[in-house]
């Protein structure tokens, strides 16, 4: 009997050594956790939407836009992959720039694969005002969804339940930028903003000359203005919309700038 204790007592110890070990080891072993940004109001994983396309079946949708981008979302970083967002999603402006995953299966030529895109433009009235959510994607994101040789089969339904959700914007390499509005002189100025990492939406801009701040207003989409001169240099200090976190981009608007430029800075969120 003692020399079955003393084998149930040693296999005791090894086993707990092992429980140790193994506990220690899961310590070490990096988080495969997805950190969805803070907030109820764009929290938005597993929810429902409709989905329509717009434009050229591979192309942007519209190389205008109600946001203010421009020819900019046919390239990098947006290459196409943008949308119009109805009310919901375009909010009256201060949505663009906001980035969402969209994924479809209930169409037979559905990936079930989520494409990442950007809100760009919006998508006024019709069901794009009624439905809850509604993405009118650009025929090249719209046919992203789709299984491979699939795309125009997808596009061919027209308007498609999909699943959606709102993500961080990441732009690799990429600075946030400045272009300034054909419409500025030397008694107002205004600026798109665009290649916002992480929330994407901006909720304040301030323009900085010398030791003071000054608050520009929401002109429309993405541009903001300041009725005041701005002679420059000057830095522009950006407040995210969902997060609050704030990033300085010093002296990014040159003395001497000019109407239509753009200006890239050396910081992004």
């Amino acid at each position: 009997m003692d020399i079955f204790a003393a084998m149930a007592s040693s296999s005791f110890r090894r086993l707990s050594s092992l429980l140790v070990f193994v506990g220690f080891l899961s310590l070490l072993r990096p988080c495969a956790c997805y950190n969805r940004m803070n907030s109820s109001d764009t929290d938005l994983a597993t929810s429902p939407a409709v989905a329509t396309w717009y434009g050229a079946a591979e192309g942007p949708g519209s190389t205008g836009g109600a946001c203010g981008y421009g020819d900019a979302v046919a390239k990098a970083p947006f290459a196409s992959n943008v949308a119009a967002g109805g009310d919901s999603l375009y909010k009256s402006g201060n949505g663009c720039g906001a980035c969402y995953q969209v994924s479809c299966t209930e169409n037979p030529a559905c990936s079930g694969r989520p494409v990442t895109v950007v809100i760009t433009d919006q998508c006024p009235g019709g069901p794009c005002a009624s439905d809850a959510v509604h993405f009118d994607l650009s025929g090249a994101a719209f046919g992203a969804m789709a299984k491979p040789g699939q795309a125009d089969a997808l596009r061919s339904a027209g308007s498609i339940h999909i699943q959606y959700t709102r993500v961080p914007c990441s732009y690799p390499g990429v600075h946030v930028a400045f272009s300034v509005d054909d419409g500025s002189n030397s008694n107002y100025f205004a600026t798109l903003v665009e290649f916002v990492n992480g929330d994407g939406e901006i909720s304040a801009v301030e323009v900085g000359q010398g030791s003071s701040w000054a608050p520009m207003q929401h002109a429309w989409g993405a541009v903001w203005k300041l009725n005041a001169p701005v002679n420059g240099p000057a830095s522009i200090r950006l407040t995210s919309g969902v997060s609050g976190k704030t990033i300085v981009a010093t002296d990014v608007i040159p003395a001497g700038w000019r109407p239509g430029a753009t200006y890239s800075s050396n910081v992004n969120f």
